[in-house]
């Protein structure tokens, strides 16, 4: 995350094929060793012109590249958002279903997780509360710490929008609100 709060996103494939392409055509004000490794420079594949403008030859890299991209699963987990959180905290905005995994082992909330957000996804829920549970001593729990961790899996991305601690009428730090996709079709 950046200064200012937001989260910035990498480059794209598209984007560091230009910026190679810029860099290498830039000449250093003094002589500097050239580096040894090339693993992280990307070579263009359209041979650069002399007159031609930086943009032009990126639309041209971006339509030769955009087919050999792969598509990504599912954008990145985002936050509920202030608005949302206080008006599922007031009752304004009701919670669709709830998952206590309490007593359960790591492998079997696994599962009951999985078929939880599922079966969520399928009746177009669009908000759940998982209740992990504290933990002992003050410590958290194996639930508390892993299923925020497998909700970031591949296996959950085409489920869940996002996740956040819970206000503390529903669990607070025990319990988890997560935002399940919309079902598309």
């Amino acid at each position: 995350m950046s200064r200012d709060g937001k989260r910035r996103r990498g480059l794209s494939y598209e984007d560091r094929v230009l910026w190679t392409h810029v860099t290498k055509a830039i000449k250093p004000l003094r002589a500097v060793a050239e580096p040894e490794d090339d693993a992280g420079v990307i070579e263009p594949k359209v041979p650069p012109k002399q007159n031609s403008k930086p943009i032009a030859q990126s639309k041209a890299v971006s339509h030769e590249v955009a087919h050999k991209l792969p598509k990504s699963a599912a954008p990145p987990l985002v936050p509920l958002g202030r608005r949302m959180k206080q008006r599922v905290a007031r009752g304004k905005d009701q919670i669709d279903a709830r998952l206590d995994l309490h007593g359960l082992t790591q492998s079997e909330a696994h599962g009951a997780l999985l078929r939880f957000l599922r079966n969520a996804h399928a009746r177009d829920a669009r908000l759940v509360l998982v209740i992990t549970g504290k933990g002992r001593g003050g410590e958290p729990g194996v639930l508390r710490r892993q299923v925020p961790q497998w909700l970031g899996l591949p296996e959950f991305r085409s489920l869940v929008v996002g996740f956040e601690d819970a206000h503390v009428a529903h669990g607070g730090e025990g319990a988890l609100y997560v935002r399940v996709r919309r079902a598309r079709g």
